[in-house]
């Protein structure tokens, strides 16, 4: 029996398994899945290249950026602020940089 939301080609590859292979690919499945949704939780508000940002910073806050960082923006408590924002491995890293409207 066939299920509406999973592909042919991969409900024909799992018809063909044994239990036990099958019970290894459920649990990498969730796996993989509970990852998704923290990468997409991750996801700042606004991610551009650190170029697309060069009038709102300045030379020091671009030196102190780690490496491979990109700048992001989150709101929190209806306040906007800048944080640099990287991957180590599987997780998502992310370091405070400074208002976005220093007024605030």
């Amino acid at each position: 029996m066939s299920h509406p939301d999973v592909p042919e080609h991969i409900e024909a590859v799992l018809q063909a398994q044994e239990p036990e292979v099958l019970r290894e690919v459920a649990r990498r499945a969730q796996e993989i899945a509970d990852a998704k949704i923290v990468q997409e939780l991750a996801e700042p508000e606004d991610k551009k290249p650190l170029d697309e940002h060069e009038d709102e910073l300045d030379e020091y806050d671009r030196d102190e950026a780690p490496a491979g960082a990109t700048l992001t923006t989150k709101e929190i408590n209806d306040n906007r602020y800048y944080y640099w924002q990287w991957r180590e491995g599987d997780k998502v890293k992310s370091e405070y940089v400074k208002p976005v409207n220093p007024d605030e």
